[in-house]
């Protein structure tokens, strides 16, 4: 079976993009581009956790309302919520209104928060564990890796919740700290580019 599919242009992407039309604009605009800010790290942390047992479709569909509820995933002001905003989440119809993901995000804000002080970023830190081109598998042929398990270790051991090796993996594909594009998608010498082109943070 092929690893793409024919897009409605005509062009060739990874099979999973065609499973929603609102995938395709995902997958070409945001999907595998490597990114060093701390806010957006931590807010595809904090939804990777959220579509943790649910579909990425389902979380891509609400992450307005998620942006929204969150203050953008500025974990500044999310550290300062408090049980009366933990509440009032959790009569939010817009979003997943789980407890104990609500309030790993709560918790997670205040564990970003001693990471950059101690890191002096979030993006230092999560990028510390990309992997070498030679340990990468083929693409989207697996769930976790050596990488996304040490990441989600390291980070457990810090307080952080809701980051399992599946999750961290998903972030790691997410973010670009690899190309988990397929052979044959139009986007994976684009993200390759963008990738080699990327200045890590220190």
């Amino acid at each position: 079976m092929s690893e793409t599919t024919v897009g409605p242009d005509g062009q060739h992407r990874c099979r999973w993009s065609d499973s929603a039309p609102e995938f395709i604009d995902y997958h070409d605009r945001e999907w595998g581009f490597p990114v060093g800010d701390d806010y957006r790290l931590f807010e595809k942390l904090c939804l990777e956790g959220f579509q943790s047992g649910l579909s990425w479709r389902t979380i891509l569909a609400k992450r307005e309302n998620f942006r929204a509820a969150f203050h953008h995933f500025d974990f500044n002001k999310v550290a300062l919520f408090t049980n009366e905003d933990r509440d009032r989440l959790l009569q939010d119809a817009r979003i997943i209104r789980h407890r104990g993901k609500i309030e790993a995000v709560i918790n997670n804000a205040k564990r970003a928060q001693e990471l950059v002080k101690r890191e002096g970023s979030l993006a230092a830190f999560i990028w510390r564990y990309e992997p070498r081109e030679e340990e990468l598998p083929a693409p989207q042929t697996q769930s976790t890796s050596p990488a996304s398990i040490a990441l989600s270790k390291d980070l457990k051991k810090l307080g952080w919740k809701f980051v399992g090796p599946t999750t961290m993996y998903a972030l790691m594909q997410a973010m670009g700290l690899i190309n988990d594009h397929v052979d044959g998608c139009i986007m994976r010498d684009t993200v390759k580019e963008a990738r080699d082109r990327f200045k890590r943070p220190e």
